[in-house]
């Protein structure tokens, strides 16, 4: 029983969204992501999806994708992307996909781990960042504590967060998102959102303050779910 993550599945079998603009690596990228995840992951596993699943804007437009990452092997957790325009009704989602875990303001228990986590946002000093952006940061941030405060109340003796966002600026600089990281003591944050090469390195990796930062965009883990508990 293993622990993978991979964001951005960017499914788009219903509407016409290639996303060979961020280079040709992305050819043919969902049957890439299918076929890897078959040999990668097995049935008793579990797997942190990032947000940015489907490129459909509704439910009906996102069932084929949805339907064929729920036959996929393993347990699914899935964060909202920013663009994941499909996922509306919470209760009918859980309704629909009873097997799939869908975050927003509650958390998944792995074994004795809580894994948290909500979409994130834009952090300030970030070139777009206005006050439009400010509502959300602080919104998603109080959305944030109420899934890690979820964990803690349950009794997990490990946090593990999952955002779609980079959960810093791409100076790197500390957030108030870092801030509750490091206030709640999580052991790892995973996320997604970047593409191409030349947005890989505004993403914080490795350990910061206890805290290991993960950037898991599928594009920079080759299409490939990667390990993040053996």
């Amino acid at each position: 029983m293993s622990l993978y993550a991979i964001g951005d599945l960017h499914f788009s079998t219903s509407v016409n969204k290639p996303m060979d603009i961020f280079g040709d690596n992305w050819d043919n990228h969902q049957n890439k992501i299918i076929n890897n995840w078959k040999e990668i992951v097995n049935n008793d596993d579990t797997v942190l999806v990032l947000g940015d699943t489907s490129w459909a804007m509704n439910m009906n437009e996102a069932k084929e994708d949805l339907d064929t990452i729920n036959k996929l092997p393993g347990k699914k957790v899935f964060i909202k992307g920013n663009h994941d325009f499909w996922w509306s009704s919470l209760s009918k989602l859980r309704t629909s996909y009873e097997e799939i875990t869908f975050l927003q303001n509650s958390f998944y228990k792995y074994g004795d781990i809580g894994i948290c986590g909500t979409r994130g946002w834009l952090c300030p000093n970030e070139v777009k960042f206005d006050k439009d952006d400010e509502k959300i940061y602080k919104r998603e941030q109080l959305r944030l504590k109420m899934s890690l405060e979820a964990a803690v109340k349950d009794g997990c003796k490990e946090l593990i967060v999952i955002t779609h966002y980079p959960p810093t600026n791409d100076k790197l600089e500390e957030s108030e998102f870092t801030k509750i990281f490091e206030k709640y003591n999580v052991t790892k944050v995973i996320y997604g959102h970047l593409h191409g090469k030349d947005s890989f390195e505004m993403g914080l990796k490795g350990k910061r303050n206890n805290v290991e930062y993960i950037l898991a965009s599928s594009d920079y883990i080759n299409f490939k779910p990667i390990k993040i508990i053996e």
